[in-house]
């Protein structure tokens, strides 16, 4: 009784007023949001789930957010470290926070910094770059900062992202990205701009039958070019119920 006790009472030091406490249900790691700001979608599980990276690796998030792909790929991945760059100071705290909660400190690390200005102190330092950017670079924009931010580009574009995600990379590194299938396009441009060569795309689907609304994709620093697409993953089946192919992304963390 004793123990349980303590262990409550060292979660609620943690958490601040308005914030919950939300369970992965990944490796029994929890997480600290905030639902006045923004919480984690399923892109982002969908992301961690995408990226693939060998033992010795060195591994950056960028725009970590409250730092939930930063766990997840610990929760999946034996890599040797992974880092977290976020511009906003209330979620770098709360990144730190939800590292302290999940005894994650050793394994990663999260840093205040700007997507923009990345590349001057980590040239070529990483052999794998995540990010899930903000999507939207138009229509209404949130009148709560710190949502509008995660969600449109007021503090970084994707060319900003893309171009210093090649700058930090090493040569073969590997770069994943969610974001809209509207922005492919543009993503394509880009990528192939700064010699971030696309090598896998899966477009993802809430239905079957519905237009997609994500795609996850993959590029190799300064790799020949081959586009490999894989097989669409649907989020939902005809009964509004996961399908397999979520569940088995479950199941992998």
């Amino acid at each position: 009784m004793i123990g349980l006790i303590i262990f409550f009472m060292s979660e609620n030091f943690f958490i601040n007023k308005n914030e919950r406490l939300d369970n992965l249900n990944f490796s029994n790691y929890k997480i600290i949001q905030d639902p006045q700001k923004f919480c984690f979608g399923l892109d982002s599980v969908l992301l961690a789930n995408f990226v693939r990276a060998k033992k010795n690796d060195t591994i950056i998030d960028l725009g970590c957010g409250n730092g939930v792909i930063c766990i997840l790929l610990a929760a999946k991945l034996n890599v040797k470290k992974i880092i977290g760059l976020e511009i906003q100071n209330e979620c770098v705290d709360l990144a730190r926070r939800n590292l302290l909660l999940n005894n994650l400190q050793d394994k990663i690390e999260i840093i205040h910094g700007d997507v923009k200005n990345i590349g001057q102190n980590y040239k070529n330092k990483f052999d794998v770059v995540v990010t899930n950017p903000p999507y939207l670079n138009s229509g209404a924009i949130n009148k709560n900062m710190a949502k509008a931010i995660a969600r449109h580009e007021i503090l970084c574009n994707i060319t900003d992202v893309i171009s210093n995600a090649a700058t930090v990379l090493k040569n073969g590194g590997k770069f994943f990205m969610v974001h809209r299938p509207q922005r492919l396009t543009d993503i394509f441009y880009f990528m192939r701009k700064f010699n971030l060569e696309p090598k896998t795309l899966q477009i993802v689907h809430s239905f079957i039958n519905l237009p997609s609304q994500l795609i996850l994709i993959e590029g190799v620093k300064n790799s020949k070019s081959m586009l490999k697409i894989l097989p669409p993953l649907i989020i939902y089946d005809d009964n509004k119920n996961y399908t397999r192919q979520l569940k088995e992304i479950y199941e992998n963390f």
